[in-house]
């Protein structure tokens, strides 16, 4: 888990660098997919004028497309299962649009803050939530055992999975556990690494550890010497709560 120890630890100085995982763009193949009210109707969308005058039957002309006699064509199987996942897409993004546009209750709303992390994280609390912006924070601190450990956390995923107030009174401190993006403690050396509902997590790519985003495919190099992205800005914070925290954010594009 070298990789892993490295890249995890080490956000601010040089570390190893990710892999390009494809994703399907669920926009584009929700409108293309939108077309066809089922298989039988892709299926028709193949047949030419030409084929039924010299076949005389339609559903012979469908088995030959079927059969891929006129080219590629998705199988019953493949279409069912595209159309299925590009509607649900359909309906996630729909639930974002309202979200973005419905008022919501800040975790953070009439709290006084000193530190700078914790006022960061107040400004972009309200992007996170509504899905205008992701943020990734990076930590490395002591947790209470008084062990060294560091990640990256998804904090729009947080938000929605976690009672933040407790954070924001000073009840709590936010740090990296192992359901996070990743985890390393120095003292025990587990280490553990899990997607998240906004970020596919590439540790198999020469480059190192990167973040890919599932909205759109966007990669975050966690890497500082990876030079400035046109996705994401990368924001070295100074706190009294943390040895080091770093925040990466992007806006987030509607495919």
């Amino acid at each position: 888990m070298t990789w892993f120890r490295n890249t995890v630890a080490m956000a601010a100085f040089p570390n190893n660098k990710g892999s390009k995982m494809e994703l399907t763009k669920v926009g584009h193949l929700y409108r293309f997919l939108a077309d066809f009210k089922d298989y039988v109707d892709y299926l028709d969308s193949k047949v030419t004028p030409t084929d039924l005058f010299y076949l005389k039957n339609r559903e012979l002309a469908r088995k030959l497309v079927e059969n891929g006699h006129k080219g590629m064509i998705l199988s019953r199987e493949e279409f069912e299962e595209r159309k299925a996942a590009a509607e649900a897409a359909k309906t996630e993004q729909s639930s974002d649009l309202y979200s973005r546009s419905r008022p919501m209750t800040l975790a953070s709303a009439g709290k006084e803050l000193n530190d700078n992390f914790l006022k960061a994280l107040v400004e972009r609390e309200e992007a996170n939530r509504s899905g205008k912006m992701t943020t990734v924070i990076f930590i490395r601190d002591y947790n209470a055992l008084g062990h060294e450990v560091s990640g990256y956390i998804d904090y729009a995923h947080r938000l929605k999975s976690e009672d933040f107030e407790p954070y924001f009174c000073g009840k709590k401190r936010l740090m990296p556990g192992r359901s996070d993006l990743c985890y390393y403690n120095w003292r025990t050396q587990a280490a553990t690494s899990n997607s998240s509902p906004n970020f596919l997590v590439v540790y198999d790519d020469p480059n190192g550890l990167l973040f890919k985003s599932k909205r759109d495919e966007k990669i975050l190099n966690v890497d500082p010497w990876s030079g400035p992205s046109k996705d994401y800005s990368r924001t070295l914070l100074q706190s009294h709560l943390y040895i080091h925290i770093v925040l990466y954010d992007q806006s987030v594009r509607m495919i």
